[in-house]
């Protein structure tokens, strides 16, 4: 049960690329915790607030196309340490203007940095699995959900003592950058074989997970039959995941009504759980299977949301937003690894066309929560989330996941 944990820890290059992964995600918390400070600053009603967060994901789809570009042009390492890099760098722009527009762009070239970084070390990951025969990628996207979770613990924390959020988010970029550079001699010294050609030997490895990104070469091609059943659950599933990502301080601050101190601790419980589930998740799909696993996983999720929902009380919303966690960690990992076994198909392109749906689910979903609580309240919207992760669990049962 404990193996892949015990590998990881003790490999220094799939240590490396967690750490990419765990700054991926410390830096997204502490941005989801200041959303509601964003609000407050401009005075934006939900509506408004989704139109602005539809920034990112316009900025992750313009790039989506050119990332491949990148990998190929200068290699998946430097493409990931450029772009870690970039990312603290951009993370500071949504903060510090005083006029919306700038906000909005500054959110569109945080989604650009966003969609090279996740390409590229979603890549180097696959790369390691590759050269010593591990499953790795299920707990590196636990690391990412850590980061979300130390993120959003520390912007908390740093929100209640009035820290000014442009200090802690350029404190936060400085610190980072200091790692990425003490990291860089690590993550150069992957190997770096370019696996472009269908039929190459560098598959996904028996019972691994494939990467939360598009690979080099993969291109995009319109869904059909087992492929079009894994998109729709996808969808569900990181719709899931965004609205937990940007509406869980604001559920906590507006509905909730908790103190300062907490409104990043329901995002901060559910990023703990799904990081548990996801360290955990290279163990439990070879043994229980994928199907079984996202079933299961959709009840819980349900069953988390309607607690938050029922009991809008700041220990019982935590609580509810840890089972959400639990619900929807391995969902990534048993989706990408399905879709890149899809049968009948060239190599990468299942996966790319996974990618492509999957970011714009969790990017873009958190809008259509906005314009929901908008026109009825954010309880409502939060119940339609329960609801997609019923859906799930139906659409579970006609496809076969691995």
């Amino acid at each position: 049960m404990f193996t892949h944990l015990r590998t990881f820890f003790t490999n220094r290059q799939s240590l490396a690329i967690g750490m990419v992964f765990i700054s991926v995600g410390f830096l997204f918390g502490n941005w989801a915790t200041l959303i509601p400070y964003i609000k407050q600053k401009f005075d934006l009603d939900d509506a408004q607030l989704g139109l602005l967060l539809l920034s990112m994901p316009i900025g992750a789809t313009v790039m989506n196309p050119f990332s491949t570009y990148f990998i190929n042009r200068f290699g998946m390492l430097n493409t990931t340490i450029f772009g870690l890099i970039m990312l603290v760098v951009t993370y500071i722009l949504p903060v510090s203007f005083a006029y919306l527009p700038l906000v909005s762009v500054g959110l569109v070239l945080v989604g650009m940095s966003l969609s090279v970084t996740n390409v590229a070390m979603n890549t180097c990951v696959t790369s390691l699995e590759h050269q010593y025969c591990i499953n790795i990628m299920s707990t590196c996207h636990g690391m990412f959900s850590a980061g979300l979770m130390l993120g959003s613990i520390a912007a908390s924390f740093l929100r209640g003592m009035k820290i000014e959020p442009v200090l802690q988010m350029t404190f936060i970029a400085v610190v980072i950058t200091a790692l990425v550079m003490l990291l860089r001699p690590t993550i150069l010294a992957i190997h770096n074989k370019k696996n472009t050609e269908e039929g190459d030997d560098g598959g996904t490895p028996p019972g691994g997970t494939p990467p939360g990104g598009t690979p080099p070469g993969a291109k995009f091609i319109l869904p059909k039959g087992a492929l079009f059943l894994m998109i729709l659950i996808s969808l569900c599933t990181n719709v899931t995941e965004g609205t937990m990502a940007d509406w869980t301080a604001v559920y906590m601050r507006d509905v909730v009504q908790t103190d300062d101190y907490f409104i990043g601790w329901g995002l901060a419980g559910y990023s703990m759980f799904m990081a548990l589930g996801r360290f955990f998740g290279d163990a439990l799909i070879p043994r229980f299977g994928g199907n079984a696993v996202l079933r299961i996983g959709g009840i819980i999720a349900a069953l988390g949301i309607v607690l938050a929902i029922i009991f809008p009380y700041t220990i019982t919303s935590i609580l509810g937003f840890m089972l959400v966690g639990a619900g929807v960690s391995c969902g990534a990992p048993i989706l990408y690894g399905s879709a890149a076994r899809v049968p009948g198909m060239a190599k990468g392109a299942g996966l790319a066309t996974m990618n492509t749906f999957s970011m714009g689910g969790f990017l873009a979903g958190p809008v259509l929560i906005g314009f929901i609580s908008k026109s009825i309240n954010l309880s409502f919207a939060f119940s339609i989330v329960a609801v997609l992760a019923i859906v799930w669990v139906f659409l579970v049962n006609r496809v076969k996941l691995y």
